[in-house]
């Protein structure tokens, strides 16, 4: 089981650091990305990290901005998101699949077998 948890609201400029915790199996030998859903829009990959953590893939819209990082020792894999914009406000899901995903299917969806519940991030302007 994966919780996604550190969703809140905050002002344009403003950080939030999002955590996806799993529960019945060790997170460090699962590949784990995190994806978010705005309303009306279709899911969009936003940061991603192999088991190994040997690739990371962030998506155009946050390179600069968030970053990627796991603590086996707490299960948990983090996402630090700095100088949130407006446009960042959505549903924010972490997705774990065992093994090393290859870089170039890191981003996507349907590689992944778990996924949690949800965590609202709301910027305002």
């Amino acid at each position: 089981q994966l919780q996604a948890s550190g969703g809140g609201l905050v002002q344009s400029g403003g950080s939030l650091t999002l955590s996806c915790t799993a529960s019945g199996f060790n997170l460090e030998y699962y590949s784990t990305g995190w994806f978010r859903q705005a309303p009306g829009k279709e899911r969009e990959a936003i940061s991603c990290i192999s088991s190994s953590d040997a690739d990371t893939y962030y998506g155009d819209s946050v390179k600069g901005r968030f970053t990627i990082s796991r603590d086996n020792a707490k299960n948990t894999v983090y996402l630090q998101m700095n100088m949130l914009k407006p446009e960042d406000t959505a549903v924010y899901y972490c997705a774990s699949r065992f093994g090393r995903v290859n870089s170039g299917s890191l981003h996507l969806g349907h590689v992944y077998s778990y996924w949690g519940q949800g965590t609202q991030v709301t910027v305002s302007s």
